[in-house]
């Protein structure tokens, strides 16, 4: 998805969280094949393994680094010795203005709107004009990105670019099972709710038997633990259960998820979805 994402002139993020160093390695060698254009990843800050997974897709000469679920001042160390842009997701003016005096390339303002770890219950509509005027590095919205017609909407309020995730998990080239894809075609805006997360920040997910579960407080404790994260509430195993939602199981599986999934009706191919981002955009200017 990634390769495909870039082919169209986009930057295509691969997801590294979860991976092991061989497969970022593996995952970014076929993107490299696959595409000419631009590739990078994004990594959760809590990871344990965050600061390896940033050193090894720079080896392999990844374009840049996207990193939220936390906040890391050694990775715009590793940025400047590489020469590789670090671009933190953020929520606030503060962090925003820190970003910037340690290095970071651009930022992406993340909003309530998103899909997973939330920083913030504000708006990205809201954040950014304020973020926007306080930093004089590339300002990328996200969050609640669904269309073009938010495309548009986002870059009037100032943002140089957008990020985009739910709308290309609902993507052909996605790497979600196809019961998975067809879970997202079904949701309705009060499936969508708030867990609490073992990285100890709320996610937004869409509401499913293990959802309620860990709402409840009756998710499966870890039995065994792989120590994938460096602070872990361990109220319930987090990798594991957002690898099981990609496989398919909607059941026993965490389906993290934006705000607005209720208003994707396809499943398109990323070469489709582009094309109608900038009809949509276009049709509003």
């Amino acid at each position: 998805m990634a390769a495909a994402v870039a082919s169209e002139g986009g930057i295509g993020l691969i997801a590294a969280s979860g991976m092991t160093l061989d497969e970022l390695r593996h995952e970014i060698r076929l993107a490299r094949h696959l595409t000419k254009g631009i590739i990078g990843i994004n990594a959760m800050v809590a990871a344990r393994q965050f600061a390896n997974l940033v050193k090894t897709a720079i080896e392999e000469g990844i374009d840049l680094v996207v990193a939220g679920a936390g906040f890391s001042r050694d990775m715009f160390q590793m940025g400047k010795d590489s020469g590789t842009p670090i671009v933190p997701i953020v929520s606030s003016v503060k962090l925003a203005k820190i970003s910037e005096t340690l290095g970071a390339s651009a930022i992406v303002v993340e909003g309530k709107e998103a899909g997973g770890h939330l920083g913030t219950d504000q708006s990205m509509r809201d954040l950014l004009p304020g973020i926007k005027k306080a930093v004089n590095i590339p300002v990328i919205g996200a969050g609640g990105v669904i269309n073009g017609r938010d495309v548009a909407e986002v870059i009037k309020l100032g943002a140089d670019g957008v990020q985009m995730g739910t709308r290309f998990a609902a993507s052909e080239e996605s790497n979600a099972g196809p019961a998975l894809k067809e879970f997202y075609l079904k949701s309705k805006p009060e499936d969508v709710v708030i867990i609490k997360s073992p990285v100890g920040l709320p996610g937004r997910a869409i509401n499913n038997p293990f959802a309620a579960k860990t709402i409840e407080g009756t998710a499966p404790v870890p039995q065994t633990c792989d120590a994938c994260l460096k602070h872990c509430a361990k109220n319930f195993c987090i990798i594991k259960a957002l690898i099981r939602a990609q496989q398919g199981d909607v059941e026993t599986g965490l389906v993290f998820t934006g705000e607005y999934i209720h208003k994707i009706k396809e499943i398109l191919p990323v070469k489709e979805i582009f094309a109608r981002l900038v009809k949509e955009a276009k049709e509003i200017e």
